[in-house]
């Protein structure tokens, strides 16, 4: 299976007065990342549209007939992430993919997870319910979107309970 990695520059604005990524902004990298991988960018005024990820299969453009709802976010911090000018990555995947939802799973890493000296910050999940924009019932998930997140498959991301060790 696959992931996606995906870079997302910090704001000064994003520390907070312990001097690292605040808990709330933290969950705004989650964002910038989703939104890259899973929304379309919208057309152009040449009425092009932008290349895009081959996982980016959802209308986030005016009158789209189909938007999204976090139904629930789970998040574990493993260690302060401190202002950086280099990006930071965020790993995706999805970790169900069920009829009308999906979770999506993240890593925050300071850089690929492919080397061996990347550090984990976060680990994250959010669960998202395809919804059809005209009346906000959910909306069962298509054959494109379907083919597009299945190789990204994988287990859910583990985030430890409380009381577990």
């Amino acid at each position: 299976m696959a992931r996606l990695e995906i870079p997302v520059q910090l704001r000064w604005s994003d520390m907070d007065a312990y001097a690292h990524v605040n808990n709330v902004e933290m969950l705004r990298l989650l964002e910038e990342a989703r939104i890259e991988v899973f929304w379309q960018h919208p057309v152009g005024p040449d009425g092009e549209r932008p290349e895009t990820r081959p996982t980016a299969v959802i209308d986030a453009g005016p009158g789209a007939h189909v938007s999204t709802f976090i139904a629930h976010q789970e998040i574990q911090y493993v260690k302060p992430l401190g202002y950086r000018r280099s990006p930071v990555v965020v790993e995706l995947w999805i970790g169900h993919l069920g009829g009308a939802s999906l979770d999506v799973c993240y890593q925050v890493r300071d850089l690929p997870a492919a080397d061996p000296a990347s550090v984990v910050y976060a680990r994250a999940v959010t669960t998202l319910v395809l919804v059809d924009s005209a009346t906000g019932s959910p909306t069962r998930i298509g054959p494109d979107e379907r083919a597009a997140w299945a190789p990204y498959v994988e287990e859910p991301v583990a985030i430890r309970r409380r009381g577990a060790r």
